[in-house]
């Protein structure tokens, strides 16, 4: 079987870029006007960003009941710089939920931290069961190692899926415990599908004092070609060091948001009416995709967690083991680049987010399922039934076709 093509990518560069899935739609007009007001500015704003940014992310927080004032805030070009500075900040191993964001375990590596992944139960990604939690923190001590970091994702990518409260709070208590800092990803939370019907929980609430907040508003705020990211950290002479440390960190390495991006991000954090109402026709709109596909997935043979937030939901295709086998797909790296090709879009494989390879898992993003170009006028967002459009429907279309066809076992065995 023919490999991805790797030259002159290191294993940085190749896979799914960050933050997460985009989303497909045009640039919300109003967010393009204050950039182009900015555009003229050539001074960038300071390191962690400016008042007038820091005062709209505190309200951003207070709005979703986490509380902070400007000292407890930081902002940078996008949530790999400011996850990497924020884990800096602190000593000790890191611990990541299996399956977990791509854009993770990178920022580990690129530091030299041991990195340890712990699964996740079965009715939810981004947090890991807590029995497992503890049972890894033990053999990795027991191994000479120095767990000092819970990474974790309430609405996450890759699963698509919302941690139940009661998960989250036992974690957090058994990380908490073992004397554990959490950092919370909550790009994705503004993200879920049905938000009357879906309890999301930060840890913050949980635990203030020992958890660090960060999201990326490519989540759903602003574009993904405007980097930027907003972290809280908790308050008090510890949050306080820690914010220092991360902040001298990003001042190194120059991670400072551009005036007109952080004229955009200040803007989309106040939350005004068209940047809201924006937030919510998307999630909506991606929802209904990542039901589609979801039905796509069962119906094939495979299984997929019932997506509940974000831009995509994870496809386990093991009980398609034998059919995909017969095609000379035996791991999720050759999963990978035969649904790529089948589907004309990427469907990148569960061992680009720490799991298992010879697990037959997929991440599938709806952005895609919008058509080719992706909807650039924007009218899925208002038409009265999104997967009605014949763009929409092509690509549903073709999805399905591509998942029927593994029920089929090919002629005498034979691969592609």
């Amino acid at each position: 079987m023919r490999q991805p093509v790797t030259e002159g990518r290191g294993p940085v560069r190749y896979g799914p870029q960050p933050p997460g899935p985009a989303s497909g739609l045009p640039v919300l007009p109003q967010l393009a006007d204050v950039v182009a007001a900015a555009a003229g500015s050539g001074e960038p704003a300071p390191p962690g960003g400016g008042p007038e940014l820091c005062e709209a992310a505190g309200g951003y927080w207070r709005r979703r009941g986490v509380h902070c004032g400007p000292n407890d805030l930081a902002a940078a070009p996008g949530a790999p710089a400011l996850l990497s500075a924020i884990i800096a900040a602190h000593d000790g191993d890191l611990l990541l939920p299996r399956p977990c964001p791509a854009w993770w375990a990178p920022q580990a590596r690129l530091l030299g931290r041991p990195a340890y992944h712990v699964p996740v139960p079965a009715e939810c990604g981004g947090v890991p069961d807590p029995y497992a939690l503890l049972e890894t923190i033990r053999r990795v001590r027991a191994e000479g190692g120095r767990p000092g970091l819970l990474l974790v994702s309430i609405a996450d990518d890759p699963t698509g899926t919302v941690a139940p409260p009661e998960l989250v709070r036992e974690a957090c208590e058994a990380a908490v415990g073992e004397g554990l800092h959490i950092v919370s990803d909550e790009t994705w939370r503004d993200t879920t599908h049905d938000p009357g019907g879906t309890v999301l929980v930060s840890p913050s609430e949980m635990c203030p004092e020992d958890t660090t907040v960060l999201a990326d508003l490519a989540g759903s705020l602003a574009p993904a070609a405007w980097p930027a990211a907003v972290a809280r950290f908790p308050a008090g002479e510890r949050g306080a060091r820690w914010r220092a440390d991360a902040l001298d960190r990003l001042t190194a390495l120059g991670a400072q948001l551009a005036a007109p991006v952080a004229a955009a991000a200040t803007h989309a954090l106040r939350e005004p009416a068209p940047v809201a109402a924006r937030a919510a026709a998307s999630a909506a709109l991606h929802g209904r995709l990542a039901a589609a596909a979801h039905r796509t997935v069962l119906a094939s043979g495979g299984l997929a967690r019932p997506p509940q937030a974000g831009r995509c939901l994870y496809a386990d295709l093991t009980p398609l083991r034998g059919q995909l086998a017969a095609r000379g797909v035996t791991d999720a790296m050759e999963l990978e680049e035969y649904l790529g090709e089948g589907l004309g879009f990427p469907a990148p494989g569960g061992h680009r987010f720490g799991d298992d390879l010879g697990a037959l898992r997929v991440r599938l993003d709806t952005a895609p399922l919008l058509g080719a170009p992706p909807d650039p006028g924007g009218r899925a967002l208002t038409a009265a039934d999104p997967l009605e459009l014949p763009e929409v429907a092509a690509a549903l279309d073709r999805l399905a076709a591509a998942f029927h066809e593994l029920h089929r076992t090919p002629a005498n065995g034979a691969g592609r």
